[in-house]
């Protein structure tokens, strides 16, 4: 069997992992995998990918008070019970491994898993581009806890023999023996004309997909002076003014949605350049305060895409003018 270990900290890491099981699917179709993460309940599910899902979670990554800004106090708080318990969720899981006869385990980016499936003498792999040992370096100043939590993940990486390393990646030290691979995306299908039947939105004007999560504009209706384009949303993102059109996550692949517009509207992640990346589709993108991945990815938008920053202090005023306007001026 197969075991998957897949973070908690949003649905990027879990979108790229699920495009690796799809191929792996196609390529071994007999070997029974079971992916485990607390993802949200129809995520796998719309995936179609026959596998198990088991609902347990390894790690806390980092808490959002919305969908771009981080609250690292309470991280910190989860990471002090996740250290506490720490030892004993090693054990355990190498107790269940060795009952479930794993031949393998995976894990992005989780180190539990990777110490559990050493103690139980399963072979693992990190697939991932970056590590939370890495992330977690840029607030050891704010507590000396920090410190403490680092060291864990580090010795925790360290258990696992091989991590395959996705571009816009960090600085990944811990492990022993790194590969570069490839960006894991698959190209959506450009469904715009039945989308627009769907929702009323106007296929002759551009659109543009927020991807972006839990985001509340100052003014709900401020988009509503932007009627040239139309804005997409899926999932909770709900606003009032008549050009934005909110789809269902469960009813349509997320790379449809990609595909269909002329532009995303996000902060970077691997996840959503990957997408726009294989889609062929420009970034409008803001600013991630404290995030060390922030200046790789957005150093992988200059290099590979095409993308405009807009301050996120803008992005919650709904003043996209700017971005706008030289997003316009890059259509063809």
């Amino acid at each position: 069997m197969l075991v998957v270990y897949i973070t908690p900290h949003g649905l990027g890491h879990a979108a790229r992992t699920c495009d690796v099981l799809w191929a792996f699917r196609k390529l071994y179709p007999e070997v029974p995998v079971t992916v485990v993460s607390r993802l949200p309940n129809w995520f796998l599910a719309s995936r179609k990918l026959d596998v198990k899902e088991r609902v347990a979670a390894f790690d806390v990554g980092l808490v959002q008070r919305d969908a771009v800004e981080m609250d690292i106090p309470a991280t910190l708080v989860n990471l002090r019970d996740l250290m506490a318990d720490w030892d004993a969720l090693v054990r355990s899981e190498a107790e269940w491994l060795s009952s479930q006869k794993a031949r393998l385990v995976v894990s992005d980016i989780p180190a539990i898993p990777l110490q559990a499936a050493a103690l139980a003498g399963v072979p693992s792999v990190a697939v991932t581009s970056f590590s939370w040992d890495w992330i977690y370096s840029a607030f050891r100043h704010q507590d000396p806890f920090w410190q403490e939590v680092i060291e864990k993940f580090r010795n925790g990486y360290k258990s696992c023999p091989l991590l395959l390393r996705y571009p816009f990646s960090g600085p990944m030290k811990s492990f022993e023996r790194v590969e570069d691979i490839s960006l894991v995306a698959r190209p959506g299908e450009d469904r715009k004309r039945e989308l627009a039947a769907l929702t009323g939105a106007d296929p002759r004007k551009p659109w543009l997909l927020f991807c972006l999560s839990h985001l509340e504009f100052q003014s709900p209706n401020c988009l509503a002076e932007f009627s040239d384009y139309q804005f997409l949303t899926a999932g909770d993102l709900n606003w009032e003014a008549p050009n934005c059109f909110s789809l269902d996550p469960k009813a349509h692949r997320f790379a449809d949605l990609v595909a269909s517009c002329q532009a995303v509207v996000t902060k970077p992640g691997f996840g959503i350049l990957s997408d726009c990346a294989v889609n062929n589709k420009p970034i409008i993108y803001v600013e991630r305060e404290g995030f060390l991945e922030y200046p790789i990815l957005v150093d992988g938008i200059k290099r590979h895409l095409r993308g405009w920053h807009t301050p996120l202090q803008s992005l919650y005023r709904g003043k996209l003018g700017p971005a706008l306007e030289a997003f316009s001026a890059g259509l063809p």
